[in-house]
């Protein structure tokens, strides 16, 4: 078990690298080039921030979440923005429903009412901290500086280095998860949330907060097989980022932060999945 764990663990961790390598290269050419320009830029965009990001999300990848990870963590990106893409990312699922020959009109369904539902929470978040929480000023050198990448030796040789200090640390801890949910197994997970409305959706969400792209997995099986409903699904894949909100907490220093993050996106993907319940369209 522990060698099938272990190589699925790799297998999972190599797929991010591409990922992580394109955002610290992105950040690194931020900040060598126009650090102040593309913040700027971003600021300016608005509520444009969370529509781009919810609909990039949807694309089935597992490293997305984490690259924009990176760039809340650098201030490039709005809380609501990250969150749009938190909320609206899949990972595995959009390949498990295809390989089950599920209706292309279910999930283009899915896929939208995710992207919806990342829009609105990001819109919300960034309108009402720009409201009454402005002020949150992070800089891409800041977030170098404590990371020690020592960026005058080159924008690739930094880059190169943010990525592998961050892979190493998602191989341990996506090792951990790995052989954690190996042992749970997928059929107490879903005798654990069977037949429970609304309680289903609250521990779904909880599921889906695993910081794994195998909660993604369980999930979607789970609701293939009968285990859940729809809404309690779509409850624990709004609330699922991926590996995003460890790279979160890797590079965001301010846990209190993180904190908030984490507490909106298990909210945020509660309340609509318990609204998804509610509509005659799943």
């Amino acid at each position: 078990m522990v060698l099938h764990v272990l190589i699925h663990t790799l297998e999972d961790s190599l797929k991010l690298l591409p990922f992580l390598f394109a955002a610290y290269l992105l950040i690194e050419l931020i900040e060598h080039k126009a650090e102040e320009k593309t913040v700027s830029l971003v600021h300016r965009a608005g509520a444009w921030g969370p529509v781009a990001g919810s609909l990039l999300g949807v694309i089935p990848q597992c490293g997305f979440s984490a690259a924009t990870a990176n760039l809340y963590a650098g201030g490039v990106i709005t809380r609501g923005t990250l969150l749009a893409v938190f909320l609206s990312t899949s990972d595995e699922m959009l390949p498990i429903l295809l390989s089950h020959s599920v209706p292309g009109g279910f999930i283009l369904k899915i896929l939208a009412f995710k992207a919806l539902a990342g829009m609105a929470a990001g819109i919300l978040v960034d309108a009402v901290e720009r409201r009454f929480f402005p002020g949150r000023e992070i800089s891409i050198g800041e977030m170098c500086r404590k990371e020690g990448c020592r960026c005058e030796e080159g924008i690739l040789p930094s880059a190169l280095r943010h990525t592998l200090k961050i892979f190493l640390f998602l191989l341990g801890i996506t090792l951990v998860v790995n052989l954690a949910v190996e042992l749970v197994g997928d059929d107490r997970l879903t005798g654990f949330i069977l037949n429970r409305p609304v309680v289903g959706e609250l521990l779904a969400g909880l599921i889906g907060l695993i910081p794994n792209c195998a909660a993604s997995v369980v999930l979607t099986t789970l609701y293939l097989e009968g285990g859940m409903s729809a809404g309690a699904m779509l409850s624990g894949l709004l609330a699922g980022s991926g590996v995003g909100y460890l790279v979160l907490a890797r590079m965001n220093r301010h846990a209190k932060d993180n904190l908030i993050t984490l507490g909106l996106l298990y909210a945020f993907g509660v309340f609509f999945g318990l609204l998804a319940g509610l509509l005659p369209i799943f």
